[in-house]
């Protein structure tokens, strides 16, 4: 069987599909990477909000128009929004060869084609590395955990992902110390909370004990922390920030600036809490870049609540922000809420938001000209090539854009111009 792997959704399943891709080869399965060369699809769908749902429900309707043409054609469907929604999805689109909900890379790998469906009451969201198969990037993506319990009032990944569960030490030191060695420069550590890392299996949080073990492992490489929840931010976590390969890079999604409105998301932080751990993190590493995420658009929130949201992002001057309008999800608590606020209204507030911030980002961005940058490069395209500073994950933060040949390893940059978003520079040769 020739398989193609659809991943959509988060950092988390591109982990897991990595690990996936490793076990259905030891299985003797044929990975391909274009579709067209495919005799079957694994599609490891989204179910957290309403646009990453119908993109996968349409990633599924696609691949089952093809099989119609096509009798031998297999269609098999993961991931959170099987685990969801799996009574409906089966009832609807019978045309799926499985459905397989939110379980283990290698169980999903021996199952796929003997099981037409197979969906576990209480998710199975980590995994146990013995090998995986990624792309040609440079960085990779290691799930330390999953799961959540917290109670954000917006969220609905402890219904579906289950209680926070930990991997071990020992075996994420193992996947990483694996990368390393085959040429990965950047490792991106990724769970629905990383602060939260450990406290189900070695009663603490242990993000620090991790992020010293895999500091001492041999090689160049950069370690990259993302989805620090506020709340539980320690000065333990902050101090282990020090180590020389983890970068400075801090996300702290804060959701909102508004007391009202963070008290009804349930985040036991208010603003003033808030300003203080990101200025504390500004005074221990004054090159810290601190990345947040917003929601517009929750129940209640009025022009005041949005005002002081703005007064709040304009102060702290967040280096990175990703705004998202309020997704209405029937599971979590904020649903039985009144006031809800239009996607016009939403839809507007986000884009004062982000006009506010694109100014904030500009002018950050100046200060970085005529500055040389230790860079990696993600890709080449027509000569162009495309990289990543310590500033930037991939896919959702700006890009550094160089002309010349593809190159692997750290390469130094010298910034030559600076737009809202992205840099562009030439390379230096360090003698």
């Amino acid at each position: 069987m020739k398989i193609y792997i659809e991943m959509l959704g988060c950092p988390k399943n591109e982990a897991d599909c990595s690990n996936l891709k490793g076990y259905l080869k030891k299985l003797g399965y044929e990975l391909v990477d274009n579709i067209n060369k495919a005799n079957a699809v694994i599609i490891d769908t989204c179910g957290f909000i309403l646009e990453a749902k119908k993109e996968s429900i349409e990633e599924i309707l696609l691949n089952v128009e093809r099989k119609k043409k096509d009798k031998n054609y297999k269609v098999f469907v993961t991931g959170c929004l099987v685990q969801r929604y799996s009574k409906e999805l089966e009832k609807e689109i019978p045309e799926v060869d499985g459905w397989y909900g939110i379980l283990p890379p290698k169980t999903i790998a021996e199952k796929i084609g003997k099981e037409k469906k197979l969906i576990s009451t209480t998710p199975e969201p980590i995994y146990h590395f013995e090998d995986r198969v990624d792309e040609s990037f440079q960085y990779a993506y290691v799930k330390i955990a999953d799961g959540c319990d917290r109670a954000c009032s917006f969220c609905t990944i402890p219904y579906f992902k289950g209680p926070f569960k930990s991997r071990n030490i020992e075996d994420i030191k193992k996947e990483v110390e694996i990368l390393v060695k085959r040429g990965k420069k950047e490792i991106i550590l990724v769970a629905q909370d990383t602060t939260g890392y450990g406290v189900d299996i070695y009663g603490k949080q242990a993000l620090p004990e991790l992020l010293k073990t895999l500091n001492d492992i041999k090689g160049d490489f950069w370690i990259r922390v993302m989805y620090m929840h506020p709340d539980h931010i320690t000065d333990e976590i902050i101090d282990a920030f020090q180590f020389s390969k983890v970068l400075k890079y801090f996300d702290v999604p804060v959701q909102h600036g508004s007391d009202q409105i963070l008290t009804m998301m349930n985040r036991t932080k208010k603003s003033e809490d808030l300003k203080k751990l990101i200025n504390k993190i500004r005074n221990i590493y004054p090159q810290a870049i601190v990345r947040t995420s917003i929601i517009v658009g929750f129940p209640g929130e009025t022009d005041e609540d949005f005002e002081k949201l703005l007064e709040f992002v304009n102060e702290m001057e967040f280096d990175r922000l990703g705004t998202f309008i309020y997704s209405d999800e029937e599971e979590a608590s904020s649903y039985t809420l009144d006031k809800k606020v239009s996607r016009e209204i939403a839809q507007e507030r986000l884009d004062i938001l982000m006009e506010a911030q694109a100014r904030i980002s500009f002018e950050k961005n100046q200060k970085y000209l005529g500055r040389k940058i230790k860079v990696l490069f993600d890709e080449e395209n027509d000569g162009v090539l495309l990289g990543r500073s310590y500033m930037d994950a991939p896919e959702i933060d700006g890009n550094i854009f160089v002309k010349g040949n593809y190159r692997e390893g750290f390469c130094t940059v010298k910034i030559n111009a600076a737009d809202v978003y992205d840099l562009e520079g030439e390379l230096v040769e360090e003698g």
